[in-house]
């Protein structure tokens, strides 16, 4: 793999002119000492490059911190960078492509460094192969003196070091996780602060994070600078001022109460409104043994109401403008959204220290669980594989012509995908959806989802339609009839939908079909699917069919398209021409053409 572009991309970042202060000085810079095999490089430096790459697009667009995901198993590497909340937008991205710059310190190209942290006193850098996100303490974190001693009283300085960093820790985490601040003493002695946490942690975790510095940035003192570096937060003091007050950061954060203010209005005047102590104690506490999974937005706990009924209660890792993104989605969408093929979500909770949403209990895990994760042991039979996909299309379906809102899912998959006690398909994790005007034939939006199942014009353009949706059912089918994962990183000629395509054209699809299925399958039927499957992953949208008659191309009341197409590739069209990397990807087009008022961020329910 050249690295050419990448040097390019990160010099010309760099060099940016501003005249304010965007404190690109180097607090410290950790890096693990564990490094990926020489034998993971490709899969490792790609995965690597395509998180910072992520991260970077949002703060292109306009963003004070991105979080991104690349990759699957030991290979994903999770990334996260954050600008200081006081920092002009020019400043914000000055700092920033500093870090970028000087994130090759942890040599993550060039020995495979796992995980590295890059602290300035502008912003934070952050990369790791396991998933940090809501981590507030870790052994790597940090306390950073200066060399100077105070000059003067160092007891009443201490005091005043000590007064600042505990009104840090108390106010704040009330203050959407950042705080700047002053404590006078006399006519000579003014000691400045500021503390910020990390956007992926909660808010106890963000009181846990300050309070510990509280007992450890004591120690610097008589110096007249200190530093606490954690995992999930920052706080310095300085007898010098370092920070700015600005009228756009209060309106900023004006703007965000009133946003979560009517959040809470929505909510609490709602029949859906759970307390948090019902849903606490209904899950023991939230207690591992009752953990049902893991997701990247939270995780899902089993838990009984006093009803007696089963529920999944899933905690969410984070509590910001995302967060009230993502929370929209969820509960203006789909609450009263009822169908027998979408997960029900019955309620919710923003009272207390983190945000819940309840979702009916499906007891047969995920259709990935099946097929390759914890139910491997008891791989589905070809009636059942036959009987899930069709329901997923139903749903899918309902979701884009039948229900009163026109939604698109946007992140179909295998692990979004439940199964109940008959094995009946569900679709789960309507985060990402968005809601789609019934007089627009495309939305031009910031894109979100999993590489590999985004489709071509999606990914490269920020067109999204239903299509988007075909697309990734697609990919699933193909997944679920051969029994193989779908790998947006291998060569071509390796991709299990390359692999389909070829058979297609020789006529033995059946040939491909999940060799584990341990009995006859009608070999018409598992054709007419794969078929199916090649018809809705072409280049061009336009040739996809509507998920209304793939019900009836599956259900044989339809006849089936021919693909003329095969996946990635178009003869006609550029959109496709760009390389994808698997894991959760979020990404701003560079033009947002055609938006409406109705279109959400990202996804709401994710950071602080």
């Amino acid at each position: 793999m050249s690295l050419t572009p990448l040097w390019i991309f990160l010099l010309i970042s760099h060099f940016r002119i501003s005249f304010s202060d965007p404190r690109s000085t180097e607090a410290a810079t950790i890096c693990r000492n564990t490094t990926a095999p020489e034998s993971d490089r490709p899969v490792h430096v790609a995965n690597y490059l395509a998180a910072l790459n992520s991260v970077t697009t949002q703060f292109d667009a306009h963003r004070y911190y991105g979080l991104a995901t690349s990759g699957t198993g030991n290979n994903t590497v999770y990334a996260f960078a954050q600008c200081m909340r006081d920092l002009s937008e020019d400043d914000c991205n000055l700092c920033f492509s500093e870090v970028k710059v000087q994130s090759t310190k942890c040599r993550p190209v060039q020995m495979l460094t796992k995980g590295g942290r890059l602290f300035y006193d502008g912003c934070f850098f952050r990369y790791d192969d396991y998933m940090f996100f809501n981590e507030s303490l870790s052994s790597l974190d940090r306390t950073v003196c200066g060399e100077d001693d105070f000059v003067g009283d160092k007891g009443v300085f201490g005091d005043a070091v000590l007064e600042l960093v505990r009104r840090v820790s108390l106010d704040g985490p009330r203050n959407d996780g950042f705080y700047t601040g002053l404590v006078r003493r006399g006519g000579n002695l003014t000691v400045y602060g500021l503390g910020q946490c990390w956007e992926y942690v909660n808010r106890s975790g963000c009181v846990e994070c300050l309070e510990k510095s509280v007992s450890r940035i004591g120690s610097c003192a008589p110096k007249v600078e200190g530093r606490v570096l954690n995992a999930g937060c920052y706080v310095r003091y300085s007898t010098t001022r370092f920070y700015n007050n600005s009228a756009s950061d209060a309106q900023s954060g004006n703007g965000a109460k009133k946003r979560l203010g009517a959040l809470f209005a929505i909510v609490n005047k709602s029949k859906i409104n759970f307390s948090y102590e019902t849903l606490e104690a209904a899950t023991n506490y939230f207690h591992i043994s009752n953990k049902l999974g893991q997701g990247g937005s939270g995780s899902v706990y089993k838990g009984i109401l006093p009803s007696g009924q089963i529920v999944a209660v899933k905690r969410l890792m984070f509590n910001t403008t995302q967060w009230a993104d993502h929370f929209f989605n969820e509960v203006n969408l789909i609450s009263g959204i009822n169908h027998k093929n979408l997960v029900k979500l019955l309620g919710c909770s923003i009272t207390g220290p983190e945000s819940l949403l309840v979702y009916e209990y499906v007891p047969n895990l995920s259709l990935h669980d099946h097929l390759f994760g914890r139910k491997g042991d008891r791989r589905l039979g070809w009636e059942e594989r036959y009987k899930v996909i069709l329901g997923i299309a139903a749903g899918l379906q309902f979701l884009h012509e039948e229900s009163n809102l026109r939604i698109i899912h946007r992140d179909i998959k295998l692990s979004n995908v439940l199964l109940d006690e008959d094995f009946t398909a569900k679709i789960a994790d309507f985060g990402l959806a968005r809601l789609f005007p019934e007089d627009k034939s495309h939305i031009s939006t910031g894109i979100a989802g999993t590489l590999g199942y985004m489709a071509p014009e999606y990914i490269v353009r920020g067109k999204l339609s239903e299509k988007a949706d075909v697309y990734s059912f697609g990919v699933l089918v193909i997944e679920v009839v051969c029994g193989t994962k779908v790998n947006a990183f291998a060569h071509r000629s390796y991709s299990v939908l390359q692999k389909v395509w070829n058979m297609y054209g020789t006529g033995k699809l059946s040939e491909v079909v999940d060799s584990s299925i341990n009995e006859d399958f009608p070999e018409e039927e598992a054709n007419r699917l794969l078929k199916i499957g090649l018809t809705c992953v072409q280049a061009d949208a336009e040739l996809r069919p509507s998920m209304s008659v793939v019900v009836k191309m599956i259900t044989g009341k339809h006849e089936i398209f021919s693909a003329s197409q095969p996946p990635f590739l178009s003869s006609s069209s550029s959109e496709t021409s760009s390389a994808y990397q698997p894991g959760t990807y979020y990404y701003q087009p560079d033009t947002c053409t055609g938006s409406t008022a109705n279109e959400i961020t990202e996804s709401f329910l994710d950071p602080r």
